[in-house]
């Protein structure tokens, strides 16, 4: 009895865990850059004595898919795409380099590059601050000119710091978001290109996504049924016991 107990709240439980991801890759169908949040489950024995036969189903290595998403021209200066397997470099909240593909730039009142969520960009050299009153212009190897809106004159002002992650240094996804790699810093790839006024969009797919929320909540039905059978069962048994 229960060992079907065991079965059925493990899987609930890993079901719930699912219903939590996909729901977070649906609110970010539509988030440039966005990567969708895999998982994965493997059976882990129950530890005591007599349990050996009894398993939970555990989360483990929670990864991402790398498909790149659809590039939309936007015709916006400050929108970067980045192209291939490469990476826009920012930096975190806690002041690490961390790594996204979301492009979509903007500019703070001090000059300063800046995410739309506002952390810093990246350059070779820190982050990249921009003189005030200039037209910018991002070039496909992540050079960023400024042209003076008085004067005409056109000033190098620094690179974007983008980075190509191999079999070797791959990425993670942090809570915060962001992603970045095990072993520390990436250093910037020289042959990594951007497309300018343009934006990747999300990889994940809508309608594939509600169709494994509907798939997963009719399993978490499954298992919640049989958690109900197991009680009808043990109170028939805890009946036969009390006639004799």
């Amino acid at each position: 009895m229960d060992r079907m107990i065991y079965l059925s709240m493990s899987g609930a439980k890993a079901m719930m865990q699912r219903q939590d991801t996909l729901a977070n890759n649906l609110a970010n169908a539509s988030t440039p850059g966005f990567r969708a949040e895999l998982q994965a489950f493997r059976a882990v024995p129950v530890q005591g004595s007599g349990a050996s036969t009894r398993v939970y189903a555990l989360e483990t290595t929670p990864g991402f898919d790398a498909t790149p998403g659809v590039i939309t021209n936007t015709g916006r200066p400050l929108d970067v795409a980045v192209k291939g397997n490469s990476w826009l470099s920012v930096q975190a909240l806690d002041g690490t380099e961390a790594y996204t593909r979301g492009g979509a730039l903007d500019l703070t009142s001090e000059g300063m590059l800046v995410t739309r969520s506002g952390l810093p960009v990246m350059g070779d050299g820190g982050p990249i601050q921009v003189p005030a009153n200039s037209e910018i212009s991002i070039a496909p190897d992540g050079t960023i000119t400024a042209k003076n809106g008085a004067t005409g004159k056109t000033t190098a002002v620094g690179k974007l710091k983008l980075v190509t992650p191999t079999d070797e240094t791959p990425l993670t996804r942090g809570d915060d978001g962001l992603f970045r790699a095990a072993d520390g810093d990436l250093e910037a790839d020289a042959t990594a290109r951007v497309q300018d006024g343009a934006l990747e969009g999300s990889n994940v797919s809508a309608v594939e996504t509600m169709v494994s929320m509907i798939t997963a909540a009719r399993q978490f039905e499954a298992q919640m049924k049989m958690l109900q059978t197991a009680e009808g069962d043990e109170k028939a048994a805890a009946q036969l016991l009390s006639m004799s």
